[in-house]
């Protein structure tokens, strides 16, 4: 009893990190900048202003779908993003200003 509740503990804590916005932010913060301000690695668009939707939909594409060279870091940053992270990030980066 004592070990299941435990398991579930842990697994409500990584969950709860994992859907922190913020936190998975901080992978995105390096090229993107701290406030979504830069275009990536100088050839992205700058995603900060970009609608929560319009967010979720460009990193599903990265994830989900075939892309090219060019996008190939951005595949490798959101690879192992559930949806639940890919919605959470979105929303955090649609509120920076």
């Amino acid at each position: 009893m004592k070990k299941t509740i435990l398991t579930l503990a842990v697994l409500s804590t990584a969950s709860l990190m994992a859907a922190d916005g913020s936190a998975l932010f901080q992978k995105c913060a390096a090229c993107h900048g701290i406030k979504a301000e830069k275009k990536a690695l100088g050839r992205s668009d700058v995603i900060q202003g970009w609608s929560e939707s319009k967010i979720i939909g460009e990193l599903k594409e990265f994830r989900d779908e075939k892309v090219d060279a060019d996008e190939m870091v951005m595949k490798a940053q959101v690879k192992d993003f559930t949806d639940k992270d890919i919605q959470s990030v979105a929303k955090y980066i649609s509120t920076l200003k």
